[in-house]
């Protein structure tokens, strides 16, 4: 997968360039498999306070770095030259990728689970990008619908099995980590990540919380912070963060009031009304209330 880009000092840093030439988003990693970037927000004097996903414009906010431009990706392992890996984002455009981390460590044996959930839920894995951890397990990539945020989870679907969607990011092939090398399994690395079979879908999304029912008061200032978290959003998370909002307006019971708010909201930062709508309803469908 490495570029030959003669800018690209690093073998990381070839790597994550030959990834964002596939639409993948990265950023860099340390051999922790950690962000290589502290928080530029570390020393400040109320952590309590909103939490910056990347608006101040500096680096060092994670998975939030990630970007698919390659002289903002140059840039990033130039202000991370111990970089020895990189992350790929999940639940970003155009592949809205979802991870599927299958562990074999602790006498665990998470791909005989996933096949097991298979039989028992009718799917059939599709061929795709599978990526070897040093440690003996595997990634599976996965595409996602782009109206559907999958969350992050650990161990909830079987033992051993854990989930990388929105906000969470995946360790690139050709990363060096402290334990070796993350290497493509022969024969998928020019596959792109397969659709994310529909019955496996639904496991990876929770079930809909029942809503509740928040006073006036309250509705009234967490309706003002979701139209602002959407108001926020910069491309490439724009139709993600307008989804979470309105999951987590009709979880409160402020969903049909707040709805078209949201729609303006994600209007204003570049969508379609078509999309914006289409999400919302995608949104409501999920929590179970009809849009």
């Amino acid at each position: 997968m490495a570029t030959t880009d003669r800018q690209a000092r690093t073998p990381a840093l070839a790597h994550a360039l030959s990834a964002a030439e596939r639409g993948l988003a990265v950023f860099p990693l340390s051999r922790t498999k950690l962000p290589a970037l502290r928080s530029p927000h570390r020393d400040d004097p109320d952590p309590s306070g909103p939490r910056c996903h990347g608006e101040c414009g500096r680096f060092g906010h994670g998975v939030y770095d990630a970007s698919t431009d390659p002289d903002r990706i140059r840039a990033l392992f130039a202000a991370a030259p111990w970089a020895t890996g990189y992350g790929i984002a999940c639940g970003l455009p155009p592949h809205h990728l979802i991870g599927v981390d299958l562990d074999t460590k602790a006498g665990t044996d998470a791909p005989a689970a996933l096949r097991a959930l298979a039989r028992r839920h009718l799917f059939v894995l599709p061929a795709t990008v599978v990526v070897l951890t040093p440690s003996g397990g595997c990634h599976l990539w996965l595409s996602g619908p782009p109206d559907v945020v999958v969350p992050n989870s650990a161990g909830r679907l079987a033992p051993g099995i854990d989930v990388r969607g929105a906000g969470g990011y995946l360790v690139g092939p050709g990363s060096r980590t402290g334990h070796g090398v993350y290497t493509t399994a022969p024969g998928t690395a020019h596959l792109a990540p397969a659709p994310c079979p529909r019955a496996l879908l639904r496991l990876l999304l929770p079930p809909p919380r029942p809503p509740r029912r928040p006073s006036p008061a309250s509705a009234g200032r967490h309706g003002r912070g979701l139209v602002q978290f959407v108001l926020a959003a910069h491309e490439g998370r724009r139709n993600s963060r307008l989804f979470w909002a309105a999951c987590r307006a009709y979880e409160s019971g402020i969903g049909p009031a707040l709805a078209d708010s949201l729609v303006d909201a994600a209007l204003h930062t570049g969508l379609s009304a078509h999309e914006a709508r289409a999400t919302v309803a995608s949104a409501a469908r999920l929590t179970g209330h009809r849009p």
